[in-house]
Parts: structure tokens; C-alpha cells; sequence
């Protein structure tokens, strides 16, 4: 097996955990998808661009830690120190097939993320109760993830391909029916939304233990040494990616000259080199050949 193949079969395993299910984006020919994305869409573009998703992705995670009732109910119901691949491979099944999957395969991962909403439930530390199905804790949750997104899109797409201001705020506006049929509400449908948001939820953000040892284990998280440099080099540089407040709040202390003139460059030549291996996507050509069934039919 040549490198480019095995740096395949490594992303697959860890991302989609080794199979791709390509019938959920294929099938059936000519259905638009449940929230009706195509090719030329943000939500497209964002989600189909490898580094920006993976640099996101992790940015994302750690932004989402500082609510503390949202860290509670990951550090006391999820499995993601035993199994963080597993973990991975069901949010990455749920963004994928949302964004590019059919309609009847969009509603099916939708009702089973509900259904594991409705368990998990509980006490924080600090003695309030949470439940993850609560429509605010969602808007949290979907809104420091897709900002995220952006983020990284952004930062690392090739220049031609990045978004303009008018279709960021596309972006958020097709992102938003997601969450609101996981129950989510007044989420936030434009840049300026979001940033408002944030703005008005950092009295309630902050750092708790539970958070701090959350990004010291993703930062650290890793099967194989190659593994664990590609992680730690791809979340120095989704630390670029969050708000200066928040860097702030988590502890993190990486100079700006850092994280412009060596995070950056280095997550970008990861970044290309795994998109290299992965080539082109399979999950995109299989929507992309559903889609057409439509313009055929």
C-alpha cells in the first residue's frame, strides 16, 4: 500500500470508521436532500473542505467546553475519553449526512441524536440541572460549532474559494434548519447574529476543570505517533480560530506571531497533505450523482 492510500485508509478509520455507508448520499436518485444543499452552496463549500472542517472541528470543541452545563453533560455522559473515535466518527456521520446526505438518511440520524438528547441528563458540579435536549443549551452548541466552521474555512480554504461576507451569512442561515429540528431556537442567521450571541453569552462562559481536562486530552488525543504530531499541530492551530476571549478563558497562551507565522503555515501543509491522501471526495460524487437524477429525471 503507496502512502497515499494509507493516509486513505487512516482518515476513513478515523473519521467515518472505515466505511464510508455511501448509500446515504447516493440514494434515492433525485432527492434534493432534507434541507435542499447543492454543490454551489456555503454550506457545501464549508463542510466539503477537509482542513478547515478538521481545524473547526477542534476549535469548536473547545469553544463549546466553556458552557459549563454543556461540558457537564459531555464529561458525564459521553464516552469520548474510552472511545474518542467513536465519539468522532458519530459527530462527523451526523454533519456529513446532514449536509450532503438523502433526505430519508438526513431524518434518520436527526431522530437518533434526538433520542440520545432525551437521556442525558443531570447535575453540574456547580448544582444546576441540565438536560442536553434544552433548546438554549442547542443554540450554544450549534452556534460555537458552525462559527467555528466558518472559522476555519476561512482560514484555511484556498484563497479563491473562501466566502464572501454576503455568503457567510448564507452559510448560517442554511446551517440554522439543523438545529432547530434538533430542537434548537432563536439561533443566531447571520456573521452579526453570531457575534452578538457570543457577545451576550460570555457572562455565562467559563473554564471549569472538567473543560481544562477536556482540551489537554484532545490536544493530546492520538492511535499512533503520527497520529498524535498530525493532532497537536492541527489544534495549536485551531487555537487561531477562537476568540481572543476565549483563548483566555481556556488558558492558552500561544503568542499571535505563533499562531500566524508557524501554526498556520504547518496545520496548512497538514491540512493539503490529507487532502491529498483522501483525494477526491467519494461522499460528495455520490450526492453529487443524486442530486443529478433530479435534472435527469
Amino acid at each position: 500500500m503507496g502512502l497515499r492510500e494509507r493516509i486513505a485508509a487512516e482518515l476513513t478509520a478515523a473519521l467515518h470508521g472505515g466505511d464510508l455507508k455511501l448509500e446515504r448520499y447516493a440514494a434515492p436518485p433525485g432527492d434534493p436532500g432534507l434541507f435542499g444543499i447543492t454543490p454551489a452552496d456555503p454550506l457545501w463549500r464549508v463542510h466539503g473542505q477537509a482542513t478547515g472542517m478538521l481545524t473547526g472541528g477542534f476549535a469548536a470543541l473547545m469553544l463549546q467546553s466553556l458552557h459549563p452545563l454543556a461540558m457537564a453533560g459531555v464529561d458525564q455522559h459521553s464516552d469520548f475519553r474510552a472511545d474518542p473515535v467513536g465519539r468522532l466518527n458519530g459527530t462527523v456521520r451526523f454533519i456529513t449526512t446532514t449536509t450532503f446526505g438523502s433526505s430519508p438518511a438526513a431524518r434518520d440520524v436527526i431522530g437518533l441524536v434526538r433520542r440520545i438528547h432525551t437521556r442525558v441528563r443531570g447535575t453540574a458540579p456547580d448544582g444546576r440541572p441540565y438536560r442536553a435536549d434544552d433548546p438554549d443549551l442547542l443554540t450554544w452548541v450549534h452556534t460555537a460549532e458552525v462559527r467555528s466552521f466558518l472559522a476555519g474555512h476561512q482560514a484555511y480554504a484556498p484563497r479563491a474559494r473562501r466566502l464572501t461576507r454576503a455568503e457567510c451569512d448564507t452559510y448560517y442561515r442554511q446551517a440554522a434548519p439543523v438545529a432547530e429540528e434538533l430542537g434548537a431556537r432563536k439561533v443566531p442567521r447571520t456573521a452579526s447574529e453570531v457575534e452578538s450571541y457570543l457577545t451576550r453569552m460570555r457572562p455565562a462562559l467559563r473554564a471549569t476543570p472538567a473543560a481544562l481536562d477536556s482540551v489537554r486530552f484532545l490536544r493530546a488525543f492520538g492511535r499512533t505517533p503520527q497520529e498524535r504530531l498530525a493532532v497537536r499541530l492541527l489544534t495549536n492551530a485551531s487555537t487561531g480560530l477562537l476568540p481572543d476571549w476565549a483563548r483566555a478563558e481556556l488558558s492558552i497562551r500561544r503568542p499571535a506571531p505563533a499562531r500566524s507565522c508557524w501554526d498556520r503555515p504547518l496545520a496548512t501543509a497538514v491540512g493539503r497533505t490529507l487532502e491529498w491522501g483522501l483525494g477526491p471526495s467519494q461522499i460528495q460524487a455520490a450526492a453529487r450523482g443524486r442530486l443529478a437524477g433530479a435534472r435527469q429525471g
